[in-house]
């Protein structure tokens, strides 16, 4: 099963204690702007704001009183922190119990019945694909996730997971500023397995760095933004939804007039010149 997600997903990495702070009424404001602007699907992990996120955003959504049927969840696990956590040192545990244990303790954060899709936050060395296997189909028997997936997975890892249990996401660093997901086989693996790609940080450090790259990218936009009428980060979104693999980009703009313009990207046509042209500025050179 494949559940379906909203083109663009809202990120929430940063409303909590980790950047923003938001209050719960903020939070329960910030759903219903991205429900309204037809963005349903919110990306969340049990690690962020040190553990403490996914509880803030389900009193929020606990107040919104929003039908859970109009919204999906994403959800990561596996990373053990040593912030928020009795942990002496970071690690990651995939084993059958920590897996299920997290889930459950997910939703109880969360104040809901399931999570929409699961995904195993980073690769381990140590996990064991069986064991894995074993959980996810404990969980979606017992209807606590309904879909799986994988986060920041090469090629091979996510093969080892595939070949005991169905693999339907990665999310992955994919942008108009870090693009080696194009090349380096991860986007073709994805899209010959039927496996759909999300987008980390899918503006890359456009607006965040100022190097020899970022502001040739900049120049650029300046162009097609006069072209479009469209803003830079709206262009860049589309960048990134053009690759034939359907990338999701997950934003994480807590910025309510940039939500409301964060679909245009879905619309929008760009031109596959000026795709390639953003890619040639990005790499400082033409295309191999």
């Amino acid at each position: 099963m494949k559940t379906k997600l909203s083109p663009i997903v809202a990120g929430t990495m940063n409303w909590g204690i980790w950047d923003k702070k938001l209050a719960t009424s903020e939070m329960e404001h910030l759903m219903n702007i991205c429900i309204e602007n037809k963005i349903t699907t919110f990306d969340l992990a049990d690690i962020y704001g040190d553990y403490t996120t996914e509880s803030d955003f389900g009193k929020a959504f606990k107040q919104s009183k929003i039908d859970r049927k109009k919204m999906q969840l994403i959800s990561k696990c596996g990373i053990q922190h040593t912030n928020g956590r009795n942990n002496p040192v970071k690690h990651y545990d995939y084993s059958k119990k920590y897996i299920i244990w997290s889930v459950e303790n997910s939703l109880k954060n969360l104040q809901t019945d399931y999570i929409d899709v699961l995904l195993l936050h980073r690769p381990s060395p140590l996990m064991v694909a069986d064991e894995i296997a074993e959980a996810v189909a404990q969980l979606k028997k017992e209807g606590k996730i309904i879909d799986f997936g994988l986060s920041n997975f090469t090629p091979s890892q996510t093969e080892l997971i595939r070949q005991k249990t169905e693999v339907n996401y990665n999310q992955i660093q994919f942008s108009a500023t870090h693009h080696e997901a194009m090349v380096d086989g991860s986007l073709d693996y994805m899209e010959l397995h039927k496996i759909r790609p999300m987008s980390w940080n899918p503006l890359g450090t456009v607006f965040r760095e100022d190097i020899e790259q970022t502001r040739r990218l900049k120049k650029l936009l300046a162009q097609l933004v006069e072209k479009y009428h469209l803003g830079s980060d709206t262009i860049l979104l589309a960048w990134v939804m053009k690759h034939p693999a359907k990338v999701i980009p997950v934003a994480g703009t807590v910025n309510i007039a940039r939500i409301q313009a964060l679909m245009k990207a879905v619309e929008m046509e760009l031109d596959p010149l000026d795709w390639f042209a953003i890619w040639t500025e990005s790499m400082g050179n033409k295309v191999p």
